[in-house]
């Protein structure tokens, strides 16, 4: 078979110049690179100059030429956000083209969706690049761990925050500092909030956990904090207790045995996390990502590396239309889908309620230095099960302490009836912070 693979691009921005970039110099690259070809190219400008020699006659300003060019095979979609990329994904699976995306937004939301639509038109709709940037960790969840029970999935997906989160850390530096610094760099966005406020992790942590777990879950309902409210002195109190703080995106099976048909509880967050210094992610910094996969029997794997940019996510891209083009090159049908690369949803899941999920935290509480306090509080912990594996002061004034205590595992509901009754304590003035720790 001679022909090449037609190729629709979507958007021509960072990622979609990096991915024409690889197309356009196969030299020394895996050889089925040099059997795909740009066919269309659709942009929001055509007049725009661009880093890339690109013939006018593959230009267009409308997408949907892209999508309906018969010589296009292979739709990429890397223009982001909900609308317009949700129709289009859907037209290319409706007029039997593969898609490969790099969009998490529109996977996290509508996964399912495009999933039943894929199979329906015997097409792949391959997302490595949605998640992790350049680190692969879509694929191994979906051939290579598929032999394994996964019992949970930890990450740092978001680089912004990581970024930040470290110089906190390491130099004391100031959140919003930080963050003007980040976005002169171009790690963090104009309007940050998609990373801070964690909804970037919560996407991508939707995602991992249908693929780790067999079956989607409601994104809108996966409960998310950012760090746009921590606040120094708890990073500092957690070093000095040998812990590090990180933006954690956790899935995490709780039930070890199901009855036939039965819904598979997941315990799916976003949030700041307390670590070990020991724990493998303790040490990723910088705008690196990691993703830690637990799992029988293989144990724990680790996936680390650059999380964004166009280089990474460019080289996600182009892996996954290798995988669709190797497959059309051998003579694949459509009817004929590869169980595994497809990974169609094979089970129900449901996110668990609070009470349910057991977790250790970090609380600090601003109180009167005043004898018997922390015995009030050891008191009403005790008295709600709540088992204390550290309680600390710190010396905030001359009249206020502050108290940092760290539970073992507790059920989310015993913690919360237990911080309502210390809140009532004539001596405790605030319940300064609560964080998760592992």
């Amino acid at each position: 078979m001679t022909k090449n693979i037609g190729i629709g691009l979507l958007g021509l921005g960072t990622v979609g110049t990096g991915v024409a970039q690889i197309i356009n110099s196969p030299e020394g690259r895996h050889p089925l690179t040099s059997r795909v070809e740009l066919k269309r190219i659709a942009l929001r400008d055509s007049k725009k100059i661009r880093a890339l020699s690109i013939p006018n006659k593959l230009i267009t300003e409308d997408a949907w030429e892209v999508v309906e060019d018969p010589d296009v095979e292979i739709v990429v979609e890397v223009i982001g956000g909900l609308e317009p990329a949700r129709s289009l994904i859907l037209k290319a699976i409706k007029s039997g083209k593969s898609v490969v995306t790099a969009n998490k937004a529109v996977i996290a939301r509508h996964g399912e969706e495009i999933a039943e639509a894929a199979i329906s038109s015997g097409v792949y709709v391959l997302i490595e690049a949605a998640v992790g940037g350049g680190i692969p960790i879509i694929e191994p969840l979906k051939q290579s761990l598929g032999g394994n029970i996964i019992q949970k999935v930890t990450g740092i997906v978001n680089g912004t925050t990581n970024y930040i989160l470290t110089r906190m850390a390491k130099e004391g530096a100031d959140y919003e500092a930080v963050l003007k610094e980040a976005q002169s760099l171009g790690y963090a966005e104009s309007d940050p909030m998609a990373d801070v406020e964690g909804l970037d992790a919560a996407d991508k942590i939707s995602i991992l956990s249908n693929l780790a777990f067999g079956g989607p879950i409601k994104r809108a309902s996966v409960p998310t904090k950012g760090i746009s409210t921590l606040q120094n002195r708890d990073v500092d109190y957690a070093n000095q207790l040998g812990y590090e703080v990180k933006l954690l995106a956790i899935a995490e099976r709780l039930a070890s045995n199901l009855e036939n048909n039965s819904s598979l509880p997941l315990a799916v967050r976003v949030e700041p996390t307390l670590l070990p210094t020991g724990h493998p992610l303790a040490e990723v910094n910088g705008v690196n990502n990691a993703i830690l996969v637990e799992g029988d029997p293989i144990g724990e794997v680790m996936f680390y590396g650059p999380g964004a940019g166009a280089g990474p996510t460019a080289s996600a891209v182009v892996a996954d239309i290798l995988n669709i083009a190797g497959i059309k090159l051998m003579g694949g049908e459509k009817t004929s889908l590869d169980p595994l690369l497809s990974a169609s949803s094979w089970r129900e899941c449901h996110l668990a309620k609070p009470k349910e999920i057991l977790q250790k935290n970090y609380v600090r509480l601003i109180a009167k230095d005043a004898p018997g306090v922390i015995g009030q509080i050891g008191k009403i912990f005790g008295s709600h099960n709540v088992s204390i594996q550290s309680i600390v002061q710190f010396d905030a004034s001359e009249e206020d302490a502050e108290i940092v205590v760290i539970t073992h595992k507790v059920f989310k509901g015993l913690l919360t009836d237990s911080l309502s009754e210390i809140q009532q304590l004539p001596e405790i003035k605030q319940i300064a912070a609560h964080l998760s720790c592992l």
